[in-house]
């Protein structure tokens, strides 16, 4: 991710991107070190916007109609290394593991905002609140899958559509797309690029902070200044810095990108097995266990990416 932010600024400014990558870590650490989760959590919301860039870009890609309806609606399936692993990729973009941690933490530290700050005050929730937070999830993944669609849909209409199957970088796929759909559908992608960054580079920073400081029952909140908090921030730092490191290691980022999504959907389903389980429990739950809905799609997607990782293992061989 910060590799692509600044490869994208590079092609934007033509300022190198070795030294966008400085600043981009610089800045992201003095965010998340010197503001309040309430600051970050507002300017998340604000920037999420960004990402509507993905969505101008492809209408200005100008794609097939027939081909778009045939490709949404009758899906080919393979049984082969590439189509597995990139099925597992693209739920575990979205199915992430990071993501149940994040979540977990930011309804915490909205109920902290609230006054309630110890477990005691903390325990329990009314029906009102676990609706919000039900809106929350479902809007926010409604989102995500809509963006997510368009991105699929720019890429397929002009990079794999002209044969350009090897990028490498966020450069390489803006540069393959100018000609294809012009400067400004290329300036719109760079800047969903830096846009996606921007908010996911925090968050996976913050999820890693957030999880191995309640693992190892530290004090860890992006509310508490670093001093309350040292070994929080210093996992948060840390994450950012082997981000650095790996850029200047000359890792190929998309490949990077890619098996990282391959790994979060390899992984998630045990995480989605515990939370069905948890969720179906009354003595966990009280009188809000899930439905019989969620309970059926819980297990259905549990079943899914199991069964598809277990596939692309063998397939791997």
């Amino acid at each position: 991710d910060l590799g692509g932010m600044a490869a994208g600024m590079e092609l934007v400014t033509g300022v190198t991107a070795r030294l966008w990558l400085v600043v981009f870590v610089v800045g992201l650490i003095g965010l998340l070190l010197f503001t309040s989760y309430a600051t970050i959590a507002r300017l998340f919301k604000w920037l999420t916007l960004v990402l509507f860039a993905y969505v101008a870009t492809a209408f200005l890609a100008h794609p097939n109609l027939r081909e778009i309806l045939r490709g949404t609606f009758t899906p080919q399936l393979h049984w082969d290394k590439a189509f597995l692993s990139t099925f597992i990729a693209v739920i575990g973009t979205t199915i992430s593991p990071y993501l149940f941690f994040w979540q977990a933490a930011q309804e915490v530290e909205e109920e902290r905002a609230q006054g309630r700050k110890t477990l005691h005050d903390r325990r329990g929730a009314t029906a009102q609140e676990l609706k919000a937070a039900r809106n929350d999830v479902t809007t926010g993944m409604l989102f995500a899958a809509f963006i997510m669609y368009f991105i699929v849909l720019t890429t397929a209409a002009t990079l794999h559509a002209s044969g350009k199957t090897d990028i490498a970088t966020a450069h390489d796929a803006a540069e393959a797309l100018r000609p294809l759909a012009g400067d400004a559908a290329a300036l719109l992608f760079t800047l969903g690029i830096v846009g996606t960054g921007m908010l996911g580079v925090p968050v996976l920073a913050g999820s890693a902070a957030y999880a191995i400081a309640e693992a190892e029952h530290w004090r860890g909140s992006l509310n508490d200044k670093p001093k309350a908090a040292p070994r929080f921030y210093a996992v948060l730092i840390l994450a950012l810095l082997l981000g650095l490191a790996m850029e200047y290691l000359k890792l190929d980022p998309v490949k990077a990108l890619f098996w990282a999504a391959v790994i979060n959907g390899a992984l998630a389903p045990p995480l989605i097995a515990l939370v069905t389980l948890l969720t179906s429990d009354p003595t966990v739950m009280g009188e809000h266990t899930s439905s019989p809905l969620l309970k059926t799609l819980g297990w259905f997607t549990f079943a899914l990416m199991t069964i598809a990782t277990i596939a692309m293992l063998i397939t791997l061989r």
